[in-house]
């Protein structure tokens, strides 16, 4: 238990860091760890992680970036109502019988791949 206290840790840690630096999901960082690192399944990986964001995590990161005058409060609020409805409907479609978490894996794999490669060879 102490190995993997410490193991979730660092990935919450190094999950917020990436949000804090980037703006991404933590889930990007965390799901990927959780399966690959502990082993865990991707389905019950992704419950952990949406379940780790239900609180305002990134609320002081955003009080740093509206200090320092990068944040528009009306854009984020409305992103915010469509997380809420994202992650409601994704997490309908996720828990289908049909959908396997080998698929979700695969999903997965090509949704991160899509986006690397957009930031690499795109504008």
């Amino acid at each position: 238990m102490p190995n993997t206290f410490i193991q979730l840790l660092v990935i919450g840690l190094v999950a917020g860091v990436a949000g804090g630096l980037f703006g991404i999901g933590g889930g990007a960082i965390m799901v990927p760890a959780m399966v690959l690192l502990l082993g865990m399944d991707q389905k019950f990986a992704t419950g952990t992680s949406v379940a780790a964001q239900i609180l305002p995590i990134g609320i002081l990161a955003a009080v740093v970036y509206h200090k320092n005058g990068n944040l528009n409060i009306r854009y984020a609020v409305i992103i915010a109502v469509g997380l809420i409805l994202g992650n409601l409907f994704g997490a309908l479609f996720a828990n289908q019988a049909f959908v396997s978490s080998e698929l979700m894996k695969k999903l997965y794999g090509i949704f991160l791949f899509v986006i690397g490669a957009r930031y690499l060879f795109f504008r």
